[in-house]
């Protein structure tokens, strides 16, 4: 959306994926305030039309993370910092920075199961995921949710950083 929009979401970036990798967490006290001044500084630069593409930016990550975190996939920390993102750099370009982050988390996700040893689980687990959703319905895989003590997670902030990150160079 605007130019000053890379150096406060580097900074976000940075910690939210130290203290995902770190604790699994992504804190409130820095995802708020990031959010907040997005719009702020959106409306502020580019009058109404910024604040509008802020609000779309925002709820556009919100609406598609939060169906990942209703599925049972997806922290709410990634829901909020996503959103955040959104309120910054608008929604078109945070449609990229998701789907540049999809296919990251998407390698992150095969690396870690290699080098973890249960590569054949991760993808039983995804085939299920695709495949069973006739059996299921629209209800998450039971199995497969953040709640189950049993499941595997994995910090998804550097993947969105990485995602959010290169879509700052297609502008």
């Amino acid at each position: 959306m605007h130019s000053i929009a890379w150096w406060p979401t580097v900074v976000v970036l940075a910690v939210a994926t130290y203290t995902d990798l770190r604790s699994r967490r992504i804190p409130n006290w820095l995802v708020f305030p990031f959010l907040f001044a997005g719009i702020v500084v959106s409306g502020w630069m580019h009058g109404w039309h910024g604040l509008g593409q802020s609000f779309l930016g925002m709820g556009l990550g919100a609406v598609i993370y939060g169906f990942l975190f209703w599925m049972g996939g997806m922290g709410m920390g990634d829901v909020k910092l996503v959103a955040a993102i959104g309120a910054w750099v608008g929604p078109s370009q945070l449609l990229l920075a998701i789907v540049i982050a999809g296919m990251v988390g998407g390698i992150m996700a095969i690396c870690w199961a290699a080098f973890g040893g249960f590569l054949g689980e991760l993808f039983t687990g995804a085939g299920d995921l695709v495949l069973g959703w006739r059996k299921r319905g629209q209800l998450p895989h039971p199995e497969l949710v953040l709640s189950n003590p049993k499941t595997r997670k994995m910090p998804y902030a550097p993947a969105i950083a990485i995602g959010t990150l290169l879509s700052f160079f297609s502008h």
